[in-house]
């Protein structure tokens, strides 16, 4: 079995962050735990949910939130009130 690309393994936790927006806060390690339970240790490691959690941050998909933890967020929208 080879290894997951990169690109999907952002869009997977890209997903998750807009599923558990508003409802509960995700931490990079959630994230990576859940990915790596899905796929497996030997198609997904730490370094590519490191990856991912980059390509999202860097591509401005998702920001990271600091209340009293470190926690990957979607962005605030544009159009929202002050």
């Amino acid at each position: 079995m080879g290894e997951i690309a990169i690109e999907s393994l952002a869009e997977e936790m890209y997903q998750m962050v807009a599923e558990y927006a508003g409802k509960r806060n995700l931490k990079a390690g959630d994230l990576t735990k859940a990915m790596m339970a899905k796929h497996g240790e030997g198609t997904c490691g730490k370094e590519d949910c490191k990856g991912a959690i980059r390509l999202l941050i860097d591509s401005g998909r998702c920001v990271y939130s600091y209340l009293g933890g470190s926690y990957i967020q979607l962005p605030p929208k544009p159009d929202a009130a002050p």
